[in-house]
């Protein structure tokens, strides 16, 4: 796939479309078709003790599936599902701790909602084989394999689709002092590179993230959601993750457990910005932006 020069495309100031054209999109979920042709909702699962938002709430499998059956009622397209927390100042865990964290709920919503469509958050090409085998159908990883080089040719291999985040440093150290010349055409080529390898690879299914609150300041966040239009020229799906996260609290002054208003309020933004998913911890909220948006598009 050959793409523009993200500079070139940068100072033409792409106008912000009206309605966001895209090919035909369809993600290829282990033999089920999710399209993608409307914006979806991927619900958070978080199997953690210590997630900036969630953490220690649905550890146990009664718990995940009980979260899991509300999001599947409220309209989640995406269950994803995450053992190691990647808030600011996390340290990595053992594989096999992020293993007995997460292999459990995914067999467990696998069984009980076989309809459901199961993505991986992680960082390693093991836990993404395991997760996959055990039924999850998505790769959701924000390092772009920087911590495994393993996973891009592991995910090739599973055929599964593979969710592409930008991150600048890692889980620990991204928020100090996060800098950049021009952060949205630094993100931009640095998607546009990945793509390029995982392509390589032949990897079919890519959607891309650009990262919010992953290494980057408020302000950064605010110029790429601003901009996230110009990451349709890569012609992938773009997931927006903004549920509670700082961009919002450091603004209103919050903390994460009231950011709902800013949430939806920065969802229909991403919207109208081109996102095809809607990555959040309140899937009901998120349906209904959603539908505001397409009623506003339809009209």
């Amino acid at each position: 796939m050959n793409f523009p020069d993200s500079t070139a495309v940068l100072q033409k100031s792409l106008p912000l479309p009206q309605n966001m054209l895209y090919p035909r999109l369809t993600l290829n979920c282990r033999g089920r078709l999710l399209s993608l042709d409307e914006p979806v909702v991927m619900g958070i699962l978080n199997v953690t003790p210590d997630s900036f938002f969630d953490g220690g709430q649905y550890n146990s499998a009664d718990g995940a599936l009980r979260q899991t059956e509300r999001m599947l009622e409220e309209g989640a397209a995406i269950i994803d599902i995450g053992g190691m927390s990647s808030r600011p100042g996390a340290a990595m865990i053992e594989v096999e701790e992020e293993l007995q964290r997460v292999l459990p709920p995914i067999e467990a919503v696998a069984s009980t909602f076989p309809e459901a469509i199961i993505s991986i958050d992680t960082v390693r090409s093991q836990v993404a084989r395991q997760a996959v085998e055990a039924g999850a159908a998505i790769v959701n990883d924000i390092s772009a394999a920087a911590f495994d080089e393993a996973l891009y040719p592991t995910v090739a291999e599973l055929g599964v689709p593979y969710i592409l985040m930008h991150m600048q440093g890692s889980p620990k150290t991204m928020q100090r002092n996060p800098e950049y010349e021009d952060v949205v055409r630094e993100v931009l080529d640095f998607i546009i590179a990945e793509v390029g390898k995982l392509r390589a690879l032949d990897v079919k299914d890519i959607v891309i993230d650009p990262g919010f609150g992953f290494g980057k300041t408020v302000e950064h966040n605010y110029q790429l959601l601003k901009q996230m239009h110009v990451f349709g020229i890569t012609e992938l799906p773009i997931l927006a993750g903004l549920s509670r996260k700082s961009m919002i609290n450091k603004v209103l002054k919050t903390k994460p457990e009231d950011a709902l208003n800013g949430t939806t309020a920065l969802n229909m933004v991403a919207l109208q910005q081109g996102a095809k998913i809607l990555r959040v911890h309140d899937v009901r909220p998120a349906v209904e932006t959603i539908k505001l948006w397409q009623q506003l598009n339809n009209t």
